[in-house]
Parts: C-alpha cells; sequence; structure tokens
C-alpha cells in the first residue's frame, strides 16, 4: 500500500507533521511527503490548453507528483490552517491538478480507487470549514472517496505533539484507511 502525504506546512517538526507521523505510523506501508513549501511547482496559469488535451503543458515538479498521486491508494492532504484556508502554498500545488478534474469532466476518465484524508492544524478562533471543504473538492475532482479528517484545534495553546485527542484521531484514520485500501485491493 502506497500513501501519498501533500503537505502544506513552511515548519518541518510542527503541528501537521505530528499529524502526519501519527497516521503515518497506522497506516503503515509505503508512506512519501511532498512539502509544498519545498516543491518546484508552479501554480496554475489557467492557460485551457488542458481543455484541449490531457495533461498540463507546464512542466515542471508538478510532472513527478502526478506519477506520485497516480500511485496512491491513500492520498492525504494535510495544512496548517491560515484565515480559514490551507495553506498558500498547498492550494498552488493542488491548483494544477485542475487538469486532472478536466481528464475526468471532459474525457470520461474513470474515478480513483484511492482514499482521502485530510490533517488540519489549526491555531486561534477562525473556522476550519473553508479548508476542509477546498480539501475534500480536491477529492471529488480527482474522484477520490474521502475518509475522514483529524484536527488539532488551538495549536497555539497546546502544540499538536501533545493533543492526545488530536493524534488518537489522526492514528485511527491510519487504520480505518489501511483496512479500507485493503479490502478494496482483494
Amino acid at each position: 500500500m502506497y500513501t501519498l502525504v501533500l503537505n502544506g506546512s513552511p515548519r518541518p517538526g510542527g503541528d501537521t507533521d505530528a499529524l502526519c507521523e501519527a497516521f503515518a505510523r497506522s497506516v503503515r506501508g509505503r508512506a512519501e511527503t511532498v512539502r509544498a513549501y519545498g516543491a518546484d511547482v508552479s501554480p496554475c496559469l489557467d492557460c485551457r490548453a488542458c481543455r484541449r488535451t490531457p495533461g498540463c503543458r507546464v512542466h515542471d515538479g508538478m510532472d513527478e507528483i502526478y506519477a506520485r498521486i497516480d500511485r496512491a491508494d491513500v492520498l492525504v492532504i494535510a495544512s496548517p490552517v491560515f484565515f480559514s484556508q490551507l495553506s498558500g502554498p498547498l492550494l498552488s500545488l493542488l491548483s494544477r491538478l485542475q487538469c486532472r478534474y478536466l481528464d475526468r469532466a471532459l474525457r470520461s476518465a474513470p474515478p480513483r480507487n484511492a482514499l482521502g484524508v485530510v490533517l488540519l492544524a489549526a491555531g486561534g478562533a477562525g473556522s476550519v470549514e473553508p479548508a476542509l471543504a477546498g480539501a475534500k473538492s480536491v477529492f471529488a475532482a480527482l474522484g477520490v472517496r474521502f475518509l475522514g479528517h483529524a484536527l488539532a484545534g488551538h495549536t497555539d495553546l497546546t502544540p499538536a505533539a501533545r493533543d492526545n485527542d488530536a493524534l488518537a484521531q489522526a492514528r485511527a484514520l491510519g487504520l480505518l484507511a489501511r483496512e479500507e485500501a485493503l479490502a478494496s485491493s482483494s
């Protein structure tokens, strides 16, 4: 089983990473992480070439990320929540999935047999619902079945690494993803 984590955190070892680590320990199998802050990926240019032909005409680090997404049994969108949204670099990377959406919408590409999980770390008093809704819309566009989410809230007061409830949510999602992926492959 292969899990791909699209991580939107600027801080290695921070709150988002704590959730990712708890999830990865439970899901087992092979897991890789793409860090949006270090990825050589430009945002979607809205050139609309993908409306006419499959794929994206921009060739950068996203080419390898597309291949990883295609292989993933479990796709994780992990991010701190900034002003109720996923992080900017992660949104930029996710915008490049527009071509995959159009492959499904215009060219009837089959849905993926993959599972989607969202891991969010949020401080302050804002809502996480817009960030969660954005991640779910990415999964829907890719034909990935949303499995659930884990949230470390109030990380301004309690770091995610010490938020036992959030870590338990992430671990439980990892176990569920492993069970679901194994069941669908047999």
